[in-house]
């Protein structure tokens, strides 16, 4: 079999009639209930972003995922990490047989110094501690502050980039939970290289970022124009889940129509594209892509 079809029947699965066996020479073919499925397939592989991240200059982690199913995925990142020549090189601050979950959605690169991860539904507290005390031993990385988001347990807040992603260089699109709840921790380098500092950042979530951002007024463009059933609805097809392709340029689903013009009257170049299968998956443009290089 070659590579390409090996990838291919592992993302898709493998029924038992592809291999020809014969049912009556089998005892697995005789149990009383059995799928057609010798093989599962990935159903959220197209969610490029959990399984791994790319981080600061050269450095990347590989997630342990929090749900069995998709635990296969991160097989692929660390594949490529270990054996391609274009990456074989990177420095990995987290491996899929670590201890605690984290998932890409809870990771963003908030600028050349500031990471932001989400303690969410899928992201462990032990796990955020753990990535940034390695990225901040590795002395060719410009992360010197990780910014720990706790934000609702919730499945429609799986991530933190579905409450809160930037669309331009002052402005984020936000839900009104990771403004009222969400509680924020500043995680700096222990003295010993073991133990990270971490203190809460009592300021209000804009506050927060024009702090760390070093920016003099942000702005957080609200789902649903924050309204309470425009801002839930929308929020839950992924309204602010968007994808930042350059500062003021975002794609976004097309389904998210009061969201949108909120985009739209702040100053945004808003690109609308077709979701009405993408959204069955739960994820939104952000959730399906994952920088490899970034320019500050």
């Amino acid at each position: 079999t070659d590579t390409r079809t090996l990838v291919h029947k592992t993302i898709a699965g493998v029924e038992e009639r592809e291999l020809g066996l014969d049912k009556n020479n089998h005892d697995f073919f005789l149990t009383k209930q059995h799928s057609p499925l010798l093989l599962d397939p990935m159903p959220n592989l197209y969610a490029s972003r959990d399984p791994f991240a790319s981080i600061g200059s050269g450095g990347a982690s590989i997630h342990r995922m929090k749900n069995t199913v998709r635990a296969r995925e991160t097989i692929f990142a660390e594949t490529i990490f270990k054996h391609h020549p274009d990456f074989m090189d990177t420095t990995l601050y987290y491996n899929r047989d670590d201890n605690y979950s984290i998932e890409g959605g809870d990771v963003q690169v908030l600028c050349s110094n500031v990471l932001g991860i989400g303690i969410s539904e899928r992201t462990e507290p032990r796990a955020i501690t753990r990535l940034a005390q390695r990225v901040f031993n590795d002395a060719n990385n410009t992360i010197d502050t990780v910014l720990a988001f706790d934000i609702p347990s919730f499945r429609s807040f799986m991530h933190l980039d579905t409450v809160m992603t930037r669309v331009d260089v002052d402005k984020f699109a936000v839900h009104d939970e990771i403004m009222s709840d969400a509680r924020v921790f500043e995680i700096k380098a222990g003295s010993n290289h073991h133990d990270p500092k971490i203190t809460e950042v009592s300021l209000p979530l804009e506050k927060v970022l024009e702090k760390y951002l070093k920016i003099d007024r942000v702005t957080l463009l609200k789902a649903g124009n924050g309204e309470r059933i425009a801002g839930q609805r929308e929020q839950w097809s992924d309204g602010v889940n968007t994808l930042c392709v350059r500062p003021g340029t975002i794609i976004v689903y097309d389904r998210n129509f009061v969201t949108n013009q909120v985009f739209r009257e702040a100053g945004l170049n808003v690109i609308e594209i077709p979701c009405s299968e993408l959204i069955r998956g739960r994820s939104g443009p952000h959730c399906m892509s994952m920088a490899l290089e970034r320019e500050w």
